[in-house]
Order: C-alpha cells, then sequence, then structure tokens
C-alpha cells in the first residue's frame, strides 16, 4: 500500500486530503469488528468533491483509513479538543461513540502504524508546503474535510454546511479567514461558521505559520451538501455538488489571487 498521493501544481494553493482513504491493511482489518469495518467516518467523496476546482492546485491525499491511523491527530496522541468528546491517533470509537475493534491496538502497534502512514503523508505534505513556499514566497494550505450534520456524540444539534476552522485565527493571516468566511457567509444557499465546533485539526495547527509565510485553514463541510444521504452506501450527488463546487470554485480562487499578498503577513 502506498500511504499517501501528491499531484503536483504550480498553485500556491495546497489541498489537504487526510480523511478520504479506505484502505485498511489486512493484519489491520482482521482487528476491526463489524462496526468498524464499515469504515462509516470517511470523508466521503471529498476527493472527487474538490477534483479540478483549482487548476494547478496541488493535492496531498491519504490513502489509508483514519481508523488505521488518523493523519490528522497529533502524533503524540494529544487530544484536539479537552473535555470534549473526539476520536484519538488510532480511534477506538466510531463517531457515534462504538468500539470499533475486536482487538485494539497496543501503543507498540501504533507507533508502528505511525511511521508506516502518518509519518509519509505528513512527510509529504510538508515536502509540498516548502516546494510551494519556495516558488511563491507563500503557500496556502486548505485542508478539505467533510462529517455527518448530526452527531449528538460529537456536538449537539445540527451542524452548519461550512465549519471553517483557523483555530481562532492563529493558522493564517485575518485575509484568508476573511476570505472564506466571507464567501461562505454570502451564499444563501448554505450556512455557515468560523471557529465553531471545529477549529482546525492538528495538521492546520501544526502547519499555519503564518510569520513563516505559511497558512493553513481547514474546511468542514456537512456532508448532507454533496451527497444523497448521509448513510451507506454515501452516494455522490452530482446536482448537489455542482451547486457546491461553484462555491469552492470561489474560494479557492481568491485565496490563489491573494496569495502574493501574504508574503511577510501575519
Amino acid at each position: 500500500m502506498t500511504p499517501v498521493e501528491v499531484s503536483r501544481g504550480d498553485s500556491p494553493i495546497v489541498l489537504g486530503l487526510p480523511h478520504t482513504g479506505t484502505d485498511v491493511p489486512g493484519d489491520v482489518a482482521e482487528k476491526l469488528n463489524d462496526t468498524g469495518r464499515l469504515l462509516a467516518d470517511t470523508d466521503w467523496h471529498i476527493d472527487r468533491l474538490y477534483d479540478g476546482l483549482l487548476p494547478g492546485a496541488t493535492t496531498v491525499r491519504a490513502t489509508f483509513h483514519r481508523y488505521v491511523i488518523d493523519a490528522n491527530r497529533d502524533p503524540e496522541g494529544v487530544s484536539l479538543y479537552p473535555g470534549q468528546n473526539t476520536t484519538g491517533l488510532v480511534p477506538l470509537t466510531d463517531f457515534d461513540g462504538r468500539e470499533i475493534w475486536d482487538d485494539p491496538p497496543d501503543d507498540t502497534e501504533v507507533a508502528v502504524r505511525r511511521a508506516a502512514f502518518h509519518t509519509p503523508y505528513h512527510t509529504a505534505l510538508r515536502a509540498e508546503l516548502d516546494r510551494v513556499r519556495d516558488l511563491h514566497g507563500v503557500a496556502i494550505l486548505y485542508d478539505c474535510h467533510s462529517i455527518r450534520s448530526h452527531i449528538p456524540f460529537l456536538f449537539e444539534g445540527r451542524l452548519p454546511d461550512f465549519n471553517i476552522g483557523t483555530n481562532n485565527g492563529a493558522t493564517c493571516a485575518s485575509s484568508v479567514e476573511r476570505i472564506v468566511h466571507d464567501l461562505c457567509a454570502k451564499t444563501n444557499d448554505y450556512t455557515s461558521t468560523l471557529n465553531g465546533r471545529f477549529k482546525g485539526g492538528w495538521t492546520t495547527r501544526h502547519y499555519g505559520r503564518p510569520a513563516e509565510n505559511l497558512h493553513a485553514i481547514q474546511m468542514e463541510l456537512a456532508q448532507s451538501t454533496y451527497l444523497e444521504a448521509e448513510a451507506p452506501p454515501w452516494t455522490y450527488s452530482p446536482e448537489k455538488a455542482a451547486r457546491l463546487r461553484e462555491t469552492l470554485t470561489q474560494i479557492l480562487t481568491d485565496l490563489a489571487v491573494l496569495a502574493p499578498s501574504l508574503k511577510g503577513a501575519s
């Protein structure tokens, strides 16, 4: 299994795709229970949704499933949201709080998976961000995610359609945050929030260093915006996606136009 796929472009935008992968090595799959084998917490079809939206954008995609190891978690296992229900570096439950393992991994196995999957993904992502920054003097990481809009174990009520995370403005210049937030807020078809339940995962927080000309922002989309239903078989809706892609295209295009002005901004 190749843990990461990279498609290089010459735009200042790098798209991170840590949760679209569904590959599970055989020795890992046999330790999952029936619930775990459903792979329900995949960011279904997000790679398809973003495909071709911004010519020249670089994409870095993890091929492995987040149940193998979560590429958007601190490699040391530190919680993103202390005191709140969440899932860890190697999740023990799904997003509904149900156990996913017949044989949960021990610390030794987690370390093996970290070396085999988590590290190669972030090595590739870091290399592409550095390459793009060398080309343009600045790089913007746009981390692409999706989640069911209603998950009581993780949050109350229903999520907005667009959930933008910048760790309360720390991971990017204010102009980056403002462009994305304003474009989402002005759409009549969708709801949005900034730094609500999702403030940006470890990837956004780790790479978002505006003073070093690296800006990062996470977009967590409600899956209802582009799936027929937020349930198996997780069918992609071309009609819904076409409307959503218009807004996403504008976001990425405007960020690419903004990028040259960010050099030295924080």
